[in-house]
């Protein structure tokens, strides 16, 4: 009988996994990969020491490029932690208008994974389905805020844009055209046995390994766990609107699809609260003088939690700013779902996780 022979196969960093450079290196036994070393570190940008370098309301453009998918939540979540040090409260409209600004934004950004997993997959005619249904939310961002992925929406001590009775009625509509889709496209991906076959079992990460490894976002929930920081720890109006936590147990690729699929719905919820519950008033506070102080602020970014630091010297330049992306700790889950896969399956699992190189290597 031969010896089946281990030997290392490099994979990236340019793959067909992701449009951004990250470097795989795997022991492969025959066509199985046996271990996986990963090495990112391509594209730094230096985006923490350029934030040191300009005032606070050049760095809420500022943040908003870290990543394009979750640009709002860096938004978002940069707003809220500039508003903690200064001790600000901001109008209860201009909450309830951040919420709706995110959840759009989740909603594209979970059918965009979706539809990469099914051109992953081979699956074309299901991933150019799944783009087109994504066009709507796309249409929606461009209708409401002026732009197709940097929305721009937040500023410290509020919002930039209204939404007036008429637009939202435009929103309303447009949900209830794309809700049929999705539940289309959602039995799809649970039920069509070529879906099944290549994603269900495919890159397991069992509960105690997440746990382990602090995942975050549809990776952990993918695994049983449930975290959500809407829940968790509530921000702007989530403590005042009615959604579920979304987890399934298969703890695999295939849940992991599910878990996005699933939250689409959570977010049409969650919309259609916030357009009957918006209270009138203003939708931006003055800001006050800045002080010396430091806050931390955390958000539930479509691939996780997003965490932000900054300290203060009661200039308008922060002394420190800092924040912890998703990517950053589901990346090195990958070392466990990969074990004992197929090489052939290595490009399918790592799109499980929705990864983000430019967030991680911000």
């Amino acid at each position: 009988m031969s010896e089946t022979r281990t030997f290392s196969m490099p994979l990236g960093p340019v793959h067909v996994a992701l449009e951004e450079p990250v470097y795989f290196n795997l022991t492969v036994e025959g066509e199985t990969v046996r271990k996986v070393h990963l090495t990112s570190g391509h594209v730094h940008r230096g985006m923490e020491a350029m934030a040191m370098q300009r005032n606070f309301y050049k760095n809420a453009t500022l943040v908003e490029r870290v990543c394009s998918l979750c640009s709002n939540s860096h938004s978002f979540t940069y707003t809220n932690v500039v508003e903690n040090a200064l001790r600000m409260q901001i109008p209860a409209r201009s909450r309830y208008l951040r919420v709706m600004a995110e959840e759009i934004k989740r909603i594209a950004s979970h059918l965009f994974n979706t539809a990469i997993q099914a051109h992953i997959i081979g699956f074309g005619s299901l991933f150019m389905h799944v783009m087109e249904v994504r066009e709507i939310m796309q249409d929606v961002k461009e209708t409401l805020y002026g732009n197709r992925m940097n929305m721009a929406a937040n500023c410290i001590g509020g919002s930039k844009y209204d939404l007036p009775r008429e637009k939202m009625d435009y929103l309303a509509k447009q949900l209830d055209i794309i809700e049929p889709q999705l539940r289309e496209i959602q039995d799809i991906y649970a039920n069509d046995p070529m879906i099944r076959t290549r994603t269900y079992g495919l890159g397991l990460l069992p509960q105690k390994d997440a746990i382990a490894l602090g995942v975050v976002g549809p990776v952990a929930r993918g695994s049983g766990l449930k975290v959500d920081c809407r829940k968790d720890t509530p921000y702007a109006a989530y403590d005042e609107l009615d959604f579920d936590v979304i987890t399934r147990d298969g703890c695999c690729a295939w849940s992991r699809v599910q878990v996005r699929m699933a939250e689409c719905f959570e977010s049409i919820k969650l919309l259609r609260q916030c357009m009957e519950r918006i209270p009138e008033g203003p939708i931006v506070t003055p800001v006050p003088d800045f002080i010396a102080n430091e806050a931390v602020a955390r958000t539930e970014a479509p691939r996780g939690e997003v965490f932000y630091y900054v300290r203060t010297d009661g200039t308008d330049t922060p002394v420190r700013l800092k924040w912890r992306v998703p990517s950053y700790m589901n990346w090195e889950a990958l070392g466990v779902m990969m074990k004992d896969c197929k090489v052939a399956d290595v490009a399918l699992i790592t799109n499980s996780i929705d990864p983000c190189v430019s967030c991680t290597e911000r």
